[in-house]
């Protein structure tokens, strides 16, 4: 196939590059920055689609961020290749204080505490949660009983406060994104088109200064077309 790619990752590379990728963060954002401006649709359609990005990132639905930023950018008319950079917004230097905010505005909402010694269990809890899932698959072949207390736990203390926590900042996260965008692509459009008018009439002026230059030259000068 035409985009497959050659040199086939392991799966440990693959995770090795999402943690960390090829060529640093920094050279990945100027990438995906790139590849936004360069969009051909209208700012606001561009903007909106990075927004529902945005807000994406906010929900604890780890691994289905692309797919909740399409819908969010078909729902909201934005451009859906925008809305997958978008997501980029949430990623290893991020997640941790995304988790923070959203599960204490979340837990402040429910009226629940969220105390520090909970910031210190929640990857024990997610592990927990983890294991009751992969235990209690397991007890359907085995017969052994199911256990869905860590389960529990993880869902009433850690993702039902995000999924509810998340909506606030992740709304206002967007719209800002949003208005810092919009102006931003607009001005890049306007700049490359005019690099492309510059162009495109140097080439023509060119062309005009060659013509010119062919008809002052003599007929028997000129070169016999075969």
């Amino acid at each position: 196939m035409v985009f497959k790619r050659r040199d086939r990752r392991s799966p440990v590379q693959a995770a090795s590059e999402f943690v960390y990728p090829r060529g640093g963060w920094t050279r990945a954002f100027h990438y995906v920055k790139h590849r936004v401006r360069r969009l051909p649709d209208t700012p606001e359609r561009i903007a909106r689609g990075i927004g529902a990005g945005v807000f994406a990132a906010f929900t604890p639905f780890y691994g289905l961020h692309f797919l909740i930023a399409v819908l969010l950018a078909r729902l909201i008319n934005g451009n859906l290749l925008a809305s997958l950079s978008g997501t980029f917004f949430g990623n290893p230097f991020t997640y941790v204080p995304i988790a923070v905010v959203s599960l204490e505005t979340g837990h402040f909402l429910l009226g629940t505490t969220f105390e520090e010694g909970q910031r210190r269990g929640l990857m024990r809890k997610i592990a927990n949660a983890s294991g009751d899932l992969r235990d209690n698959f397991l007890s359907i072949f085995t017969g052994r009983e199911a256990d869905w207390r860590g389960l529990h736990l993880f869902y009433d203390e850690v993702f039902y406060p995000y999924l509810v926590g998340g909506i606030l900042p992740g709304l206002v996260a967007g719209v800002v994104c949003y208005w810092l965008s919009v102006p931003l692509i607009r001005a890049y459009q306007l700049r490359r088109r005019a690099k492309i008018k510059a162009k495109f009439e140097a080439i023509k002026k060119k062309a005009g200064a060659g013509g010119a230059a062919l008809e002052k030259t003599p007929l028997r000068s000129r070169p016999k077309s075969r």
